[in-house]
């Protein structure tokens, strides 16, 4: 299969869609599913062929693109980036088909902007040259935005505008350093990139690194989002439209712990390392702040996005802690807050298409009503939580282990402080479950039975629903119990990064 160009026509497939859906007039969801659903199977053929132990990066093709600028179209994958093209080959068909019930309007183009945001994710995470990597980042931006801004709340031109500029300030930052680092060298190939400055003699300045680590850095903490560079998350992510908000949360954030890791401390090892406590101390503000403010929410919907922020502060403390254990840690839980977040706004927002209202108080007693809901709640309400077992305990176990492992031993103290994190997601967790699913059934959603028995009025999970959350359970505890699959395809690329960042030459965890 490596003769193939697959990482090109997986690329290319979900483009065509969105001009076929643009062109094809009716059936604009059937042709999206058919486009999303062999994006899917082209990654699931990268899945199969790329092994394990391999070259650093395979499926590799390079076309000259601006040879004069040393500009090249040079595309490959790694376990780290293929498990996150996998994660988000499998969210848009899943955000397409939750799509039937919430958006009805201008359906044609709401399905081409979601294959063209599809294809700029895709693209940065499969581009091995800055340039090329810049041009999908930003391109993330322009269909997201619109799709927030046409289908989105009551305040989504405020969010939408709020979320482009954070993201623009960020981009103008890292380009600026592209292209400082792509002239000093001649080059804007990552590969080449890294061959010169790892030879003797090639190593940035002190001060030059830290500098370019810090406009890279800053477009990858809004993106991600660390905390103080979070506030445009929690108002998009309640404004856009179900499907764009599962998509945002589960994969398009992920670009930029993706971009952390891979450019951050691929390229400026010495740099992350001197700001180390500077992205802990961030990243543990955010685990616990998050929480905290989870807790004290009253909206379903915005619990989960400030949900969202705690848990992706944990995957930002294992990818500065640079062992082997923390980093594979962040990337499996990278995978792991797309699953559960995505699957806990999707849940969410079928009790919203029920009951038509996010209000936490609205709700009780819906397990009675709801029992097949209720199981697949308190099967996503554990997995988010790290109960063992799941996947969220896998990752943030790994995080932990591996933070406590770390040379720099002033982390520690962010990693004991962070795992309090665990403790107060349960409670806000557990808590929601105990007010929205338990205690007697709300008035509201029972009607007058007369002199008959009483009809509760909510009505349980359909098929379709059931077929959206199947196969997220099955990652739940597929990762939760037998991690190894996922572990090897991303030992060889936790290795390079703990050696160079961390000095660390051991194994990964088996």
């Amino acid at each position: 299969m490596n003769g193939l160009p697959l990482i090109s026509i997986m690329l290319a497939v979900p483009l065509l869609g969105a001009a076929w859906t643009l062109a094809g007039g009716a059936g604009a969801r059937w042709i999206g599913m058919l486009a999303a659903g062999a994006t899917f199977a082209l990654s699931a053929a990268l899945w199969v062929g790329h092994v394990p132990g391999g070259p650093a990066f395979q499926f590799e093709e390079r076309v000259a693109w601006l040879p004069d600028l040393g500009i090249s179209y040079h595309v490959g994958i790694d376990g780290v980036s293929l498990l996150l093209a996998l994660l988000t080959t499998v969210f848009v068909p899943i955000a397409l088909v939750a799509s039937a019930t919430t958006v009805t309007t201008r359906v044609r183009e709401f399905v081409a902007l979601v294959l063209v945001l599809e294809f700029a994710i895709l693209g940065a995470l499969v581009s091995l040259d800055l340039f090329g990597f810049y041009v999908f980042f930003e391109l993330m931006l322009v269909p997201t935005f619109l799709l927030v801004g046409i289908w989105g709340g009551a305040r989504r031109a405020a969010a939408a505008m709020q979320f482009f500029l954070y993201t623009m300030v960020g981009s103008v930052a890292m380009l600026v350093g592209i292209i400082a680092l792509g002239r000093s060298r001649g080059t804007f190939d990552y590969v080449e990139l890294q061959a010169s400055l790892a030879r003797p003699g090639g190593a940035l300045s002190g001060t030059d690194e830290m500098w370019l680590f810090v406009a890279f850095a800053l477009a990858f903490a809004i993106k991600v989002p660390l905390v103080p560079m979070h506030s445009w998350l929690p108002e998009a992510y309640v404004q856009a439209p179900l499907p764009v908000t599962v998509l945002m949360s589960s994969v398009m954030v992920k670009v930029g712990a993706y971009g952390f890791l891979r450019f951050c401390l691929g390229l400026f090892p010495g740099a992350a390392q001197e700001a180390s406590w500077v992205v802990a101390l961030l990243a543990t503000i955010g685990i616990v702040y998050g929480a905290l403010v989870a807790s004290r929410q009253r909206d379903l919907k915005r619990l989960v996005a400030w949900s969202s922020i705690s848990h992706l502060g944990f995957v930002m403390l294992g990818l500065v802690a640079a062992t082997t254990e923390a980093i594979q840690g962040s990337v499996i839980q990278m995978v792991n807050h797309g699953v559960s977040t995505g699957a806990l706004f999707l849940l969410v927002g079928m009790l919203h298409e029920r009951a038509r209202t996010w209000a936490i108080d609205q709700f009780g007693g819906v397990a009675r009503a709801m029992p097949a809901f209720g199981a697949a709640l308190v099967l996503v309400v554990f997995s988010s939580a790290g109960l063992p077992f799941t996947n969220g305990f896998t990752g943030e176990f790994l995080i932990l282990i591996g933070t406590f492992r770390s040379p720099a031993t002033h982390l520690q103290a962010f990693a004991i402080v962070g795992a309090t994190g665990v403790v107060l997601g349960a409670l806000y967790l557990l808590r929601m479950y105990r007010k929205v699913m338990q205690g007697p059934v709300n008035p509201a959603f029972i009607s007058p039975g007369g002199d008959g028995p009483q009809r509760v009025t909510i009505a349980d999970l359909t098929g379709r629903e059931a077929c959206l959350l199947a196969p997220l359970a099955v990652l739940i505890f597929w990762i939760g119990v037998y991690p190894k699959p996922f572990l090897d395809q991303t030992a060889p690329a936790a290795r390079t990064v703990a050696a160079a960042v961390g000095g660390e030459a051991g194994k990964a965890p088996r």
